[in-house]
């Protein structure tokens, strides 16, 4: 038997060794096959470990799956944010749109950028940016508007592409929450100017840590290159040497992972319906929380966790108790959002709560739970029935909405 099979055969969940009786329960769980660690092991043996082909077929094959003209590998969706707003040439004194909620903070780029973020509040049902609220804050200084498929839910896209067309600015899609979800039968990822991805967990489609930037735009493509990394063989070239690189690319061996991740996406993403299935069939006996909600221009969501939001009777500390008391259970389970207008860098921008109430209403009380395919549903019925009697404990309410 190979190692390869020895792995493949291993308990995972066994993690002490007795049975499962001290086993956690994980919030995320990448799925990693024999695939995986042969192409990781097929990368770790080739002559060049940096980025190199294995990153270039890793970008080529994720434009074809999004039908998409151009894609560049990159460490981190935060960083692919950062290339791209420096790719349309945002910096000091441009201002970007974009919403305070999300769990992939990835427009903390556009702080990095030198531009100022300027927050708009998000729809309570989908947790997505709103067009209209996002459009009573564009200014004459307003060059990009980001807005993201939140949680795998899509963004109102036939909207906003319409608002960014009539303000002529820039429409940067934030999928890094987000693949494989649907909006009017076409796949994420395929309605901003550009679009970025993310690929740590706890995303379906991990490689350690990278993302990927797509677009049709053949020139943000060659400045996104050039801002991402230059090549051994291009330090010569006058052209090149204009920009200076942030040396941030993706290595060959991370490459390796993603592409054959890429490849078994569809696979992965089906066994993750079955989990959300197992979850619905738990949490409809729960009074106290909404289920994940679908929009009617949305076709399919692939949900990046799990998350249930807590009725209006819940406070933001009864939603603490309740992490905690899935922790004292081995059950792990976050908040899903710190929204970033709270968190102190933003305080120096002048945000306060307060200042977008749906945003802080939804994130007090939406909580992620475990949410990957190596989930059973004796696990998921326990999970459920954890944070039904932790909710007893701090005063379940029955309103929902």
């Amino acid at each position: 038997m190979s190692d390869f099979d020895l792995i493949a055969d291993m308990d995972l969940t066994d993690v002490e060794g007795d049975g499962g009786e001290d086993t956690n329960i994980l919030l995320s769980d990448p799925d990693i096959t024999v695939a995986e660690l042969e192409a990781v092991s097929n990368a770790l043996q080739a002559p060049r470990l940096s980025s190199g082909p294995t990153a270039e077929a890793f970008e080529a094959e994720f434009a074809a799956y999004l039908g998409r003209k151009y894609a560049v590998a990159v460490p981190s969706g935060t960083l692919g944010l950062l290339y791209t707003l420096k790719a349309y040439g945002i910096g000091p004194g441009d201002e970007v749109v974009c919403a305070p909620y999300s769990f992939r903070e990835t427009v903390h780029a556009i702080s990095l950028s030198g531009a100022r973020p300027v927050f708009a509040d998000i729809d309570y049902w989908a947790g997505t940016l709103v067009p209209e609220k996002a459009e009573a804050k564009i200014t004459e200084k307003t060059k990009a508007i980001v807005a993201g498929n939140t949680n795998g839910h899509p963004a109102p896209w036939a909207a906003f592409r319409e608002l960014a067309s009539k303000h002529r600015v820039a429409l940067i899609e934030d999928s890094t929450e987000a693949i494989g979800s649907r909006y009017k039968g076409a796949l994420v990822g395929t309605f901003g100017d550009t679009s970025v991805f993310d690929f740590s967990q706890p995303f379906p489609l991990v490689c350690g840590e990278g993302g990927m930037v797509v677009t049709d735009d053949i020139d943000v493509a060659v400045a996104l290159r050039r801002f991402r990394s230059h090549r051994p063989d291009e330090r010569s070239s006058v052209v090149v040497s204009m920009t200076a690189p942030y040396q941030g690319a993706m290595s060959d061996v991370s490459a390796a992972l993603g592409l054959t991740q890429l490849r078994r996406v569809e696979e992965i993403l089906e066994q993750r319906h079955t989990v959300e299935h197992l979850y619905l069939k738990y949490v409809q006996s729960f009074e106290g929380i909404k289920d994940p909600f679908i929009g009617p221009d949305v076709t399919e969501v692939n949900w990046f966790l799990y998350v249930v939001h807590l009725g209006t009777r819940f406070s933001k500390s009864s939603r603490d108790s309740i992490v905690d008391d899935l922790k004292l259970e081995k059950v792990e389970s976050v908040a899903y959002s710190n929204p970033l207008h709270l968190q102190r860098h933003y305080f120096d921008l002048g945000y306060r709560r307060g200042d977008f109430l749906v945003t802080e209403k939804v994130a007090d009380r939406a909580v992620a739970l475990p949410f990957h395919t190596h989930l059973s549903e004796d696990e998921i019925e326990f999970i459920v029935a954890t944070m039904k009697d932790a909710s007893i404990n701090v005063g379940a309410g029955a309103a929902i909405y």
